[in-house]
C-alpha cells in the first residue's frame, strides 16, 4: 500500500496494530500467556516504572497481545490510544475513577443498559460519585442537569435495549459548553456503523464481549481516548492536570498530550484496581474484529428484515428499530448510522408480561440468554432478567417495560430467524 493512502475500515480491522512476530515469524498475533516480563537491566526497569519509556512490566498493566487489540480498536474508532480491560463495566469504572473525586457528579442518559443503570445508581455511590439522569429525547434536560459538580456526560450511541439512536452531536454541544467530556458507549453500533469522535465525543467505551468480539466466547472492555479534551482547564481533573507524587511529579496531561487520558486510566486505574483482560481473551477478540465489517452489515440487514416482518404481526403491538422508515429515531439513524441501525431491536407483545415470558420459552433457533452481539440470534425478556432490579417506572424509562422483548439478530439466514419467531409468537 502506498504511503499516501489511508487504509480502509476492513483493512484496519484485519491489520491495525499487528505485525508478524519478530522472533518466530508467526503471522497471527501470538497469545503472550505470561504474568511478567524480563527487564534489559536496572535502568530499563527504572524507566518503565517511572513512565519514561514504554514497555511491558506485568500483564495486569500491559501485555503484547492486548497491545495489538488496543491499537486496533483505537484505529477503528479514530482515537489516539486505547486501554483494554476485563469487561465493559470495568471500562466504565476506570473512566469514572480517572475523572471523579468523592462528591462529584456526572450526567447519564436514562436510555442505558440495565447493568449500567444499576452500576451508576448503586455501586458508584460507594465511591461518592453521584449520577444525575437526563432524557436523550429532551436535550435540554442535559443542560438543566449541569451543576458546578458535574464532571462528565455519559450516553450510548444506540441505546440498549431499545435500539434508540441518540443525538450525539447535540449532547456533545452541551458537554462542550459545560467544559466536561462526553463519554459514549458505542457497543451496539461499533465503529463500523458509527464513529462518535466525528460527532464531538471525547471518550468512547465498549463491551468487547459484544459485537467487536462477536462470537460469545470472551469477555472484555475497552476505553478509547479521543485526544481532544483539554484536561488542564481550571484544574478540574487533578489526576491529569496535577503533579503525581507516585510518578515523581509527572503531570500526565503535559507529558502525554493527546493520549493522556488513556495513560491515566492505565497507570492510575488499572494499576491499582486491577480489572485486567486476559491475553487469551484479547486474542479471541482480535480474531473476531477481523470480520467486524462483514458481520455488522449482515446483522443490520437481517435486523431490518425481522423488524419489517414483526411490525405487521398480529401478536405484536409495536416495534422499536431505528432502521424502519416510520420509526421516531429514523432520521437520527440516517445521520449517525447510515449503513444500518445495528442488530438489536425491541418489540412489545399485546399479551404483555406473560406473553413475553412465553415467547422466550418457546423459541428454538434463538438462544435465551443475557447477551447481545453474538453471531447467533439471541432473545431475552428484560423486565424479568436484565432490568428486573429496576422499579416499574425505571423499566419503562429504560425501554424495558413488562411487554418488551429484546432481540439481538444474528447472521443466520433471515428466513430461518423469522420462521422461529413466527412459531414462538403463534404459541402466545
Amino acid at each position: 500500500m502506498s504511503e499516501d493512502r489511508l487504509p480502509g475500515f476492513a483493512t484496519l480491522a484485519v491489520h491495525a496494530g499487528a505485525q508478524p512476530d519478530p522472533t518466530t515469524g508467526a503471522r497471527i498475533t501470538p497469545i503472550y500467556q505470561t504474568s511478567s516480563f524480563v527487564f534489559e537491566n536496572v535502568d530499563h526497569a527504572a524507566s518503565l516504572f517511572g513512565l519514561q519509556a514504554f514497555g511491558n512490566i506485568y500483564t495486569r498493566i500491559t501485555n503484547p497481545t492486548t497491545a495489538v487489540l488496543e491499537e486496533r480498536v483505537a484505529a477503528l474508532e479514530g482515537g489516539t490510544a486505547a486501554l483494554a480491560v476485563a469487561s465493559g463495566h470495568a471500562a466504565q469504572l476506570l473512566v469514572f475513577h480517572t475523572l471523579l473525586q468523592p462528591g462529584d457528579e456526572f450526567i447519564a442518559s436514562t436510555k442505558l443498559y440495565g447493568g449500567s443503570i444499576n452500576q451508576f445508581n448503586h455501586s458508584f455511590k460507594s465511591f461518592g460519585w453521584n449520577v444525575v439522569w437526563a432524557d436523550p429525547d429532551d436535550i435540554a434536560s442535559f443542560e438543566r442537569a449541569i451543576t458546578p459538580k458535574t464532571k462528565a456526560i455519559f450516553i450510548e450511541s444506540i441505546a440498549n435495549p431499545g435500539g434508540i439512536v441518540v443525538d450525539i452531536a447535540a449532547i456533545a454541544a452541551v458537554a462542550k459548553r459545560a467544559g466536561v467530556p462526553l463519554i459514549v458507549d458505542n457497543t451496539l453500533a461499533t465503529p463500523y456503523l458509527c464513529k462518535p469522535f466525528e460527532h464531538g465525543a471525547d471518550i468512547v467505551v465498549h463491551s468487547l464481549t459484544k459485537f467487536l468480539g462477536g462470537h460469545g466466547n470472551s469477555m472484555g472492555g475497552v476505553i478509547v481516548d479521543g485526544g481532544r479534551f483539554n484536561w488542564t482547564r481550571e484544574a478540574r481533573y487533578p489526576k491529569l492536570s496535577q503533579p503525581l507524587a507516585e510518578y515523581n511529579g509527572i503531570v500526565l496531561a503535559e507529558t502525554f498530550g493527546n493520549f493522556a487520558f488513556a495513560i491515566a486510566c492505565r497507570v492510575l486505574g488499572l494499576r491499582d484496581l486491577g480489572p485486567a483482560i486476559s491475553p487469551q481473551n484479547s486474542f479471541l477478540i482480535l480474531t473476531g474484529i477481523e470480520t467486524l465489517p462483514l458481520r455488522m452489515q449482515r446483522h443490520s440487514d437481517n435486523a431490518r428484515a425481522v423488524a419489517e416482518h414483526l411490525i405487521d404481526h398480529p401478536a405484536v403491538a409495536w416495534v422499536s428499530y431505528a432502521g424502519l422508515p416510520g420509526d421516531r429515531y429514523h432520521n437520527l439513524a440516517r445521520r449517525y448510522v447510515p449503513k444500518g441501525a445495528g442488530a438489536v431491536l425491541t418489540f412489545g407483545l399485546k399479551g404483555g408480561y406473560d406473553a413475553g415470558v412465553k415467547v422466550v420459552s418457546t423459541v428454538k433457533l434463538f438462544s435465551h440468554l443475557a447477551n447481545i452481539g453474538d453471531t447467533r440470534s439471541l432473545i431475552i425478556h428484560p423486565a424479568s432478567t436484565t432490568h428486573r432490579q429496576l422499579s416499574d417506572s425505571q423499566k419503562v424509562l429504560a425501554g424495558a417495560g413488562p411487554d418488551v422483548v429484546r432481540l439481538s439478530i444474528g447472521i443466520e439466514d433471515k428466513e430461518d430467524i423469522i420462521a422461529d419467531l413466527d412459531q414462538a409468537l403463534a404459541a402466545t
